[in-house]
């Protein structure tokens, strides 16, 4: 999460509980697509597509 933020800005509530609700292999995946995140839609794009 602090990376998420780093990266991203504030992350709002939704977007918290819809990434702590990820399986496993999902949450890896997003480690490694959150290196490639520039802004907050980068996120969102990742969550709509996960």
């Amino acid at each position: 999460m602090r990376l998420l933020q780093g990266r991203c800005g504030g992350l709002t509530p939704s977007q918290e509980a819809r990434i702590r609700a990820l399986p496993l292999p999902q949450l890896e995946a997003l480690a490694e697509a959150l290196l490639d995140f520039q802004a907050a839609a980068d996120l969102e794009a990742w969550l709509a597509t996960s």
